[in-house]
């Protein structure tokens, strides 16, 4: 029998680590926006991803509507457990996006626009994280509908877990940077990404150890046999690739740091689903419990297997079409 609960939650899975890599570096190149002071240099980090950044987002509406539609349980559930982190991020990417078009549109104030790109990445990128680390401690449910408090995200591990993403933002950013751009941008990003790389990699480890004390259920699936057995692989990658990722950049490699600041984003999430697996709302809400009817499952289903290929044909089309560096004075707007 095919079980198209669990079919559902890995392509929501896919749709989620595709946008939180996507729209991750130029998140990054906001955040590290007003740390960039020559306006060459920020006309020039804007244009390598002016003609993907808006496309990149479409992963996260793929991945809000699949929720919706295919787990209604979970999204009435999560929804009004971090209604303010969410309408935050929100606020923040639709800010984000104007300031974007607005600064080679308003000549005059244009220094205003540039900050407001800086903030609404940075508030965007904090909230995802916020909101991460508020459904990681666990939400409380009770007669299948959210029981908790307004303020119940606000954590200690919440916020840590924020300022984790974008932390990590910035590193995806500034490799993207490093790849993309020559010159002074270049081996600015490059400075920009061992700090960035060594606070990430910090707080991989502190937030995993912080996770094995928030619930049983994480502790006990990393470290009881036979799990330890064979789940040790995902730390020892990291290190592995945290340490390739230094070496890397110390080498001056251009494609090669950005590539593993994703694997490095790809071995955590990883981890993650293997900490909250089956649960889509810890503690206690699986997938199964969240899912609809099969017969709706079948039936979007269908119309996924149209709709993913053509975006993930266009958004490979778009990515080589605009491959190679972005010199000084081109300019794509």
């Amino acid at each position: 029998m095919i079980d198209y609960a669990l079919i559902w939650a890995g392509l929501i899975a896919f749709a989620v680590l595709a946008y939180i890599i996507l729209d991750g570096f130029d998140l990054g190149i906001g955040i590290m926006f007003p740390f960039i002071k020559k306006k060459e240099d920020k006309e020039t980090a804007m244009n390598t991803i002016a003609p993907i950044w808006d496309g990149n987002e479409t992963w996260l509406v793929l991945g809000g509507g699949g929720l919706f539609a295919v787990f209604p349980l979970a999204y009435a559930i999560i929804l009004p457990a971090l209604y303010m982190p969410i309408i935050l991020m929100l606020l923040g990417l639709i800010f984000r996006g104007v300031a974007f078009e607005f600064h080679w549109r308003a000549r005059k104030s244009q220094h205003l626009w540039d900050k407001g790109f800086a903030i609404g990445s940075l508030v965007a990128a904090l909230c995802q994280g916020i909101a991460l680390g508020a459904l990681v401690q666990g939400i409380t449910v009770e007669n299948r509908a959210y029981a908790g408090g307004w303020w119940d995200w606000l954590t200690p591990f919440s916020i840590t877990t924020g300022i984790a993403l974008v932390v990590g933002y910035v590193l995806l950013g500034s490799t993207w940077l490093n790849m993309k751009t020559t010159g002074s941008l270049q081996k600015q990003s490059r400075g920009i990404a061992k700090i960035a790389g060594i606070a990430t990699f910090g707080f991989i480890g502190l937030i995993s150890l912080w996770m094995i004390f928030i619930e049983q259920q994480y502790l006990h699936r990393w470290f009881d046999a036979p799990n330890i057995y064979y789940l040790f692989v995902v730390p020892v990658l990291v290190f592995i690739v945290g340490v390739s990722l230094f070496i890397t950049l110390k080498r001056e490699r251009d494609v090669s740091p950005f590539l593993l600041s994703i694997s490095l984003f790809l071995l955590s999430y990883i981890g993650l689903a293997i900490s909250l697996f089956p649960n889509l709302v810890p503690p206690s809400v699986s997938i199964w419990d969240a899912a609809a009817p099969d017969s709706s499952l079948k039936f979007l289903l269908v119309g996924s297997a149209f709709l993913l290929p053509i975006i993930l044909a266009y958004t490979t089309y778009a990515y080589w079409v605009f491959r190679g560096k972005v010199k000084e004075g081109e300019a794509y707007h």
